[in-house]
């Protein structure tokens, strides 16, 4: 089934001429997890804000499980679990009651929001942080206490814009784990947008990638890929005195007195490997074709 089905979406703001959006269509599948990878300002949230009814469309139809998002929009509210950037709606509730009132107003009873409240502060790490005013939370916390809030009431569809910023390695890791297990076990679709290739890899079925309003490209990661052929990215360190003899068949993108950057073939790439004198050589990775050469490819194509 398909959860959410974008078609033809365009959207201006006031008298500018050219679109935030402009023509996208994508449909996004029940139980994926979906991104949305573009760089800053490339139209990525004020997509996905039309998509839960906070923004109207200059053009184009939504729909939600089959459902125009204009028919019902109290039925967008509950199905979906919104996670914005920014957000001052939570005035100066608690942690606590930030998830409790949450999840009620989703259609959970008190007793129902009370349990889902004390899970979510546990699954998020924020027991020292229950009692605590919003507004005295870091940036963070305040990051973690949007995610909890989206998740409140256990919507099938949670749609999050940037989920990780702000987050230190552990609590990124905790956040991804928390949703893989969320998708796994409960079935829920996850379309989240993000500006950071590296990060959108460790989780994502199928991306779409944006620029200047536009969607360039849209599938499964590995097929993607497959357009960028079969080479090997490979990156050698040294001191500048030890270079190894530089190959011209490679395809440099970084070509520095100590660090090499270079796509080869299998072949040309063990040919060179077995001639490097390791006690010369400073580090040497070797890298399949990534999700950020794929972003690279696409957005620097005219």
């Amino acid at each position: 089934m398909i959860a959410y089905q974008v078609q033809h979406l365009t959207k201006f703001y006031g008298k500018e001429t050219t679109p935030a959006n402009d023509d996208v269509s994508f449909e996004v599948n029940q139980g994926e997890i979906f991104g949305v990878l573009g760089d800053n300002g490339g139209g990525k949230s004020t997509l996905v804000r039309q998509m839960v009814g906070l923004l109207r469309r200059t053009s184009g139809r939504i729909e939600l499980f089959g459902e125009s998002i204009d028919q019902n929009r109290e039925r967008v509210s509950l199905l979906v679990g919104y996670m914005p950037q920014q957000s001052d709606a939570l005035n100066r509730l608690t942690v606590g009651e930030a998830f409790f009132f949450t999840a009620h107003l989703r259609g959970m009873d008190r007793a129902e929001a009370a349990r889902e409240r004390d899970t979510l502060v546990e699954q998020l790490g924020l027991e020292d942080l229950r009692d605590r005013d919003n507004a005295l939370l870091s940036g963070g916390q305040r990051r973690l206490l949007r995610l909890g809030v989206a998740m409140a009431g256990s919507p099938p569809v949670l749609v999050l814009d940037e989920p990780t910023n702000d987050l230190d390695p552990i609590r990124r890791r905790m956040v991804w784990d928390v949703l893989r297990n969320l998708n796994f076990r409960n079935g829920v679709t996850i379309i989240f947008i993000t500006h950071d290739a590296v990060e959108a890899e460790k989780v994502i079925q199928r991306i779409a990638i944006m620029r200047r309003g536009r969607l360039l490209a849209i599938g499964k990661p590995s097929e993607l890929k497959e357009r960028l052929g079969r080479d090997l990215r490979v990156e050698l360190r040294f001191r500048p005195e030890h270079a190894p003899v530089a190959n011209e068949r490679f395809r440099f993108e970084v070509r520095r007195p100590d660090h090499w950057e270079f796509f080869a073939e299998w072949s040309e790439t063990l040919k060179l490997l077995e001639s490097l004198n390791r006690n010369q050589i400073e580090s040497v990775r070797v890298y399949s074709p990534t999700l950020e050469d794929l972003y690279l490819h696409y957005v620097d194509e005219p």
